[in-house]
């Protein structure tokens, strides 16, 4: 790396589908909003010859950020996988969006992946967000490296990032994070910034110009040799202390010199076993210029250092009745397995779902089995069909470009594919097989819809079984309660994407309504009831008489149903059409229409008529009685009690406690756990953390997580509860 000039490779960066799984390399570029991955993507491109212009291809778009809603928002709501070439090899590059909203893209790109490049703004520095998806890389062992991208940014300092790279990334060993070139300054302008011009390379001491818009090689001078010696040494030891010639490191330091060469191969190594993580610089090609400042040393590390898909770790596959299958990590002979990790639509072509294969070979035309299992709680109902795979081709930007088969270790989309959804799997007809779906962020922020007009009623659960099918970081829920249809999401940003979707996909207008939780009502003390039914109006009448007592029960307990009834004096064939009208009322609520629970309803007494008592005549009875007893008595207004788990940083603790108490939460406990971070556990009223997806990135910096599930009900304060209520009369 670094000693290797390389030439413009032209119309060769377009990608096609690869031959062997060594030639392919799996990149997801991960950083927080605004770090510059999309345009870093279009620099690479354009660099490898796969666009004719920064960003462009032959059709005018661009090889990233080309939905609608992107141009929109300015800024990337998907994956996007943007396929170049280099010397030799198919760089599969994943542009994920940085903002936590569309954290799902992001773990379906690291899925699809086998190395990272996180990219930090030399303006920003590094956020909380990106050190979290650091070290979910660091635990599985992904090989990562870093790219400092606003090199012409004001008070942008190379050095200075790398420093805090190496302390936010390098924790264990800070030592295996070291930049493998440094920045050459050109003149100074008037406002006293020195704009970066080339680079130098730290272990080749060779000096690349990238200041006429093409890279030149050349030697550097003698007063630049001594800028570079100390960051030279410090990478040479950084390197040999990962070589795995323990010999390397005592020959060294007696002074033996170790050839740049073996440096390189070394440092290669390293790189692929995710032990040394190299800090490059990286901007965009100026207007008229044909690479930008780095592309090519990224582009030499992607393609020597970062790991083949050879090396992927295999992931647990099974038979679809959960019995483990062994298979060669991705051998294109094997079985087939692949995976949808990401499914959208396209105005043109269709559904399109992009796929991994991490053993066999896909190929059009043939016939798969498609299996889905995991995600039910989701609104994913688990399948298990067959179906023909139609057209597959490789995108760039808004184009598909065709492909007769696919192997493992690559990526192409599938076109058609009407019964997958994110996180299947495709395998064999005759041999089907499972894998485990990958771990998804929990959608806790609820967002209450209903259709805009008739028309787009009709349309609404179709458009959103496909909204859901593309995004299993949503989950829809018909709350048979409040009657609400609900689409949890991630955050606003993510809540705003699948309403344009809506519209502008499946032509779905609906309106945003206030969420509302389950609420419940019981009794607060004992009373008494009593239902009378009497009515002749000619002919066969009505008749029916019951006295009740309710009382209340323990949480949990529901509708306790006693009959104590004596002498007959309501008939045994009539006893269950009580209870049956009890019942029916108290699913509809006795004070403010919420369902009651957690009483006991003890029928004693009534009366019948031989001829006008019927089943119809006590049920309206039993109803009437609970509606008398209510009517006197104190009804406690019931809301549901969250369990939440707050996992977060140790600066933010007080804040968050303090935040909880203001919801009317009680703490339940702390407890420490590793990285500096602190897990707070609490009971919180649901009604009052319905934005707390928002609110808790906002006072951790996106830097905390946070789980919930349902407790129980518990009384309300009678201040709030009289809110409730005031409001629900008004609306109604």
């Amino acid at each position: 790396m670094g000693d290797k000039a390389q030439t413009h490779p032209g119309a060769a960066g377009r990608a096609q589908a690869a031959d062997h799984p060594q030639s392919v390399r799996n990149v997801v570029l991960v950083g927080h909003s605004g770090s510059g991955k999309t345009t870093l993507v279009e620099a690479l491109a354009l660099t490898a010859g796969a666009v004719n212009r920064a960003g462009r291809v032959e059709d005018g778009g661009t090889v990233s950020d080309y939905d609608e809603i992107e141009h929109r928002q300015q800024r990337s709501v998907q994956l996007s996988l943007v396929p170049v070439e280099w010397d030799g090899i198919k760089v599969n590059l994943l542009d994920t969006p940085g903002y936590a909203d569309f954290v799902g893209e992001l773990r379906a790109g690291l899925r699809a992946a086998d190395a990272a490049l996180f990219v930090v703004s030399a303006s920003d520095g590094v956020d909380g967000s990106t050190r979290m998806v650091w070290e979910e890389c660091a635990a599985v062992g992904m090989p990562r490296a870093i790219v400092v991208t606003h090199l012409e940014a004001a008070r942008a300092d190379f050095e200075e990032m790398t420093r805090i790279c190496a302390e936010a990334f390098g924790a264990d060993d800070p030592d295996a994070v070291l930049p493998l070139y440094l920045p050459l300054h050109g003149p100074q302008a008037p406002d006293g910034h020195a704009p970066v011009t080339g680079l130098i390379g730290l272990l080749s001491q060779k000096l690349f110009d990238y200041s006429t818009g093409e890279r030149k090689e050349s030697e550097p001078g003698e007063d630049q040799l001594p800028l570079i010696e100390e960051a030279r040494n410090r990478l040479i030891e950084g390197i040999i202390s990962e070589s795995e010639d323990e010999t390397l490191m005592d020959r060294y330091l007696g002074g033996e010199p170790v050839e740049v060469k073996t440096l390189i191969e070394d440092l290669e190594r390293a790189v692929a076993r995710g032990v040394f993580f190299p800090v490059l610089a990286a901007a965009p090609a100026a207007e008229g210029s044909r690479q930008g400042l780095g592309t090519v040393e990224l582009l030499e590390l992607i393609t020597r250092g970062f790991p083949t898909p050879l090396e992927h770790e295999t992931l647990r596959v099974t038979t679809v009745d959960g019995k483990p299958r062994e298979l060669k990590p991705c051998d294109p002979d094997a079985p087939l397995v692949a995976e949808v990790v990401k499914t959208s639509s396209d105005p043109y072509v269709g559904r399109l779902s992009l796929i991994r294969v991490f053993s066999g070979t896909l190929r059009a035309d043939q016939t798969v089995h498609v299996s889905g299992h995991g995600l039910a709680d989701r609104g994913h109902e688990d399948h298990d069909v067959d179906e023909r795979i139609g057209a597959l081709s490789t995108p760039f930007g808004k184009q598909q470009r065709p492909v007769s088969h696919v192997i493992a270790g690559d990526l192409a989309c599938v076109a058609k594919l009407s019964r997958a959804e994110t996180g299947d799997t495709l395998s064999a007809k005759d041999d089907p097989l499972l894998m485990e779906p990958w771990q998804m962020p929990d959608p806790l922020l609820p967002l209450a819809i209903q259709a805009h007009s008739k028309p787009d009623e009709d349309k609404l659960s179709q458009g959103l079984a496909r909204l859901v099918a593309e995004d299993p970081t949503m989950r829809l829920e018909q709350n048979q309660d409040t009657h609400q249809v609900v689409l949890w999401c991630l955050g606003e940003a993510h809540a705003d994407v699948a309403l344009e979707r809506l519209r502008s996909r499946y032509g779905v207008q609906v309106d945003v309504v206030p969420h509302k939780v389950s609420l419940r009502e019981t009794f607060a003390a004992k009373a008494a009831g009593r239902g009378r039914h009497v009515k002749q109006s000619g002919g066969h009448g009505q008749f029916g008489i019951c006295e009740i007592e309710v009382e209340p029960l323990p949480g949990g307990s529901g509708i306790e149903f006693v009959d104590k009834v004596v002498g007959g004096a309501v008939p045994r064939q009539f006893i269950p059409s009580v209870e049956k009208g009890v019942r029916a009322q108290a699913a509809k609520g006795v004070a403010a229409g919420y369902p009651l629970i957690d009483v006991r309803v003890t029928l004693l007494d009534g009366k019948a008529h031989s001829v006008d008592s019927s089943d119809a005549a006590f049920q309206t009875a039993g109803a009437l009685a609970l509606r008398e007893a209510a009517t006197d008595a104190r009804i406690h207004l019931l809301e549901p009690v969250a369990e939440v788990s707050v996992l977060l940083g140790d600066d933010f603790v007080g804040a968050v406690m303090s935040d909880l108490s203001g919801r009317r939460g009680r703490v339940l406990g702390t407890e420490q756990t590793p990285g500096g971070r602190t897990l707070i556990r609490a009971e919180v009223p649901e009604i009052e953390i319905g934005r707390y997806a928002i609110d808790l990135r906002s006072m951790t910096h996106g830097t905390a997580r946070f789980s919930r599930r349902y407790a129980r009900h518990e009384p309300m304060p009678q201040q709030v509860a009289d809110r409730i209520r005031e409001e629900e009369r008004k609306a109604s």
